[in-house]
This record gives C-alpha cells, structure tokens and sequence, in this order.
C-alpha cells in the first residue's frame, strides 16, 4: 500500500466538505437579504463619522508584530505532545526540548534586542 493510498479514506471527507460549502453559500446568496445601502458599507467607526478613507495603509509594524505572535504561538504548540509523551522520551526527549526552548528563547531576545517588540 503506497502512501498515497493510505490518505484515500480523506478524500470522499474534503469533497464533502467543498461541496457542502459551496451549496451553503448559494442558499445564503439566493434567500438572504441582499440590500446593500450606502450607509451599510461605509466603514464603521464605532458610531461615529469616519475620518479619511477606509483604507489606509498600516506601518509595517503592525505585521511584524503579528507574524512574530503567530510563529511563537505555532511553536509552542509543539510542546503539548512533548508533555504528553515526556516519560517515554527519557533524558534525550528532556534534551532535545531543551534545545528546542533554547533556539526559541535565543531568536526571542535577538528580537529584543533589535527592537520589533518596541512600541514607538
């Protein structure tokens, strides 16, 4: 059995799913009211009048920040399992995630250190 094989069971679950969605976005787009007013898409800012355009372009700051969250955050995930089968793994499991915190520790203080978790 290749291992193209083994994922076949997933496939009928993806089509599904496509499917199903795409049928739930025809319904919606058929019955749901569709009355688009100009005051229904103008932005909203909190009630008030908006000032300037609706879009405006952001500091790249604010996607520096954002990346750094979501990479930190995905590679914390990895230390669930590591919790989980810690006791099977032994010192050299203990060893290696150590490691790993290491790497992750180091790239965080070279952030710091070059200020992409400063606020200006």
């Amino acid at each position: 059995m290749t291992a193209l094989q083994e994922f076949a069971p997933i496939l009928p679950f993806i089509i599904i799913t496509i499917l199903l969605t795409f049928i739930i976005l025809v319904i919606s787009r058929i019955f749901g009211p569709h009355h688009p007013t100009m005051r229904k898409t103008a932005p909203y800012e909190s009630g008030m009048k908006p000032i300037g355009p609706g879009t405006r372009r952001l500091p790249v700051k604010f996607y520096l920040v954002a990346v750094l969250f979501i990479l930190f955050d995905v590679e914390v995930i990895f230390f669930i399992p590591f919790a989980l089968v810690l006791r099977d793994l032994g010192v050299y499991g203990l060893a290696v995630m150590g490691l790993f915190t290491l790497i992750l520790t180091i790239g965080l203080v070279y952030e710091w250190k070059k200020g992409a978790l400063e606020w200006e």
